[in-house]
């Protein structure tokens, strides 16, 4: 998980780079297209082509829609905030996730759980700037309105894997978010300068093997204790922004993020104890 998390850290550290020269409709598009050669030479290479076309594709394309709208927005979020800011602002997604989950799945929610929801939305305010300058920026909404996005494909994920594969589900979902991306972005498409080739390679590179790292991650250990191992993001985050680009998150920023990371490690556990409690 540590070196998914790292490798995801990479990939938003050339999200944001790329969003400073091109939309993010295109930033999208540009994400899930350097993705799909390693992808398909992956599945060749494990013969997980078979029945690709067997799918569940009103879900899949809901899937997709939303996977465009999380990366168009944390594209369009980074190109005004830091990468701190922006990863502090995302962690809320666990406990959306926990607060969605009983609206589509109908699972049931503890009230220490509801508490924790609320708990992570309060550290959402603070990052966002309650002193009233910046509160609720157009960056902080656009990582929020991610966040959501992200927690809704989650849910949508949970259905489809009673059903479909992880290969197809990650085939279908890079080539269904490619063309949403292209077909946003092909009238206001930005060419793509020579100098930018290594970052897109690093773009593809760091998406591919921090996939198969947060797979390999979730597949070999609990979930209760790999998951907590995300937050290590807000480390690279600082690192990333200091190095590149000279800034350090401010005091709202590490308070808000400590409140949100707290209230996610404890839905996360509490989690852990309720599915041990299902099936001792």
């Amino acid at each position: 998980m540590l070196i998914a998390v790292a490798m995801f850290s990479f990939m938003d550290t050339t999200m944001k780079l790329l969003s400073e020269h091109y939309p993010a409709r295109q930033v999208t598009a540009m994400r899930a297209l350097s993705s799909l050669p390693l992808l398909c030479a992956y599945m060749l290479y494990r013969g997980a082509f078979k029945g690709i076309f067997r799918v569940r594709w009103p879900m899949h394309l809901l899937r997709s829609a939303l996977g465009v709208g999380m990366l168009t927005m944390f594209a369009f979020g980074l190109s005004m905030l830091s990468l701190a800011e922006a990863y502090s602002i995302f962690f809320i997604a666990p406990a959306l996730i926990t607060a969605l989950s009983v609206v589509v799945l109908k699972e049931k929610v503890s009230t220490g759980q509801w508490v924790a929801i609320a708990v992570g939305l309060i550290g959402v305010i603070v990052v966002l700037r309650p002193e009233g300058a910046g509160f609720l920026s157009i960056g902080g909404l656009a990582i929020l309105g991610s966040a959501f996005c992200y927690a809704t494909t989650a849910i949508v994920s949970r259905v489809l894997a009673r059903s479909d594969t992880n290969e197809s589900m990650m085939f279908w979902y890079l080539i269904l978010m490619s063309l949403g991306g292209l077909a946003m972005s092909v009238q206001n498409w930005v060419p793509v300068r020579a100098e930018d080739g290594w970052v897109l390679l690093a773009l593809a590179l760091s998406g591919f093997f921090g996939q198969l790292a947060i797979t390999r991650a979730f597949s070999t250990g609990k979930a209760s204790v790999v998951a907590p191992f995300e937050y290590s993001a807000l480390a690279w985050g600082v690192a990333i922004d200091w190095v590149l680009w000279h800034t350090l998150p401010d005091g709202y920023t590490l308070l808000g993020a400590g409140i949100i990371i707290a209230s996610g490690i404890y839905l996360v556990r509490r989690e852990a104890v309720h599915v041990e409690a299902e099936h001792p």
